[in-house]
């Protein structure tokens, strides 16, 4: 029984799975979203969100920490630096894993791993963004909407 553990092995030797991590989390920190079968994806999920969390709090002690893990000053700048800024109000749940099928050569299920904040689909950022929506073309809209709005001020005027 496996109960509560939480550290999947992939399969590899401790050294081997740490650096499998580390070159994981550096990359997702660099492009903000990566391709990767779904179990490196979730135990990728497991060792990021504590280093996410740290990068919220820019302090010599957080950044030491992080950089035992990640051995790498760019992501380390990128995490402590516009990272820790779109994150700083979110209160966890940093990242999301989409499952995208099955990959063709060895049938493994691949998942793609992003950070949530930096999400252009959907997200407060997008709907911010967004042009404002176009009007209907229906066709006797202008008409109805002007005797609305007459409609609208006449019982002012006959108040006055």
């Amino acid at each position: 029984m496996r109960h509560g553990v939480k550290l999947n092995k992939l399969s590899r030797t401790a050294s081997h799975r740490k650096a499998l991590m580390s070159n994981l989390a550096c990359e997702l920190i660099s492009h903000k979203r990566i391709t990767t079968t779904l179990a490196k994806a979730k135990a990728l999920r497991v060792y990021i969100e504590p280093m996410l969390t740290r990068g919220k709090n820019d302090s010599t002690h957080n950044r030491r920490i992080v950089f035992s893990y990640l051995q790498d000053k760019e992501a380390i700048k990128e995490l402590f630096g516009t990272i820790s800024e779109k994150i700083a109000n979110r209160p966890g749940g940093y990242t999301r894993i989409i499952k995208l099928g099955k990959r063709v050569g060895d049938n493994a299920e691949v998942a793609m791993i992003e950070l949530v904040d930096f999400n252009e689909i959907y997200g407060k950022t997008a709907e911010a963004d967004k042009a404002p929506a176009k009007k209907t073309r229906r066709a006797g809209g202008a008409k109805k909407k002007a005797e609305g709005e007459a409609a609208a001020e006449t019982p002012v005027e006959s108040a006055e």
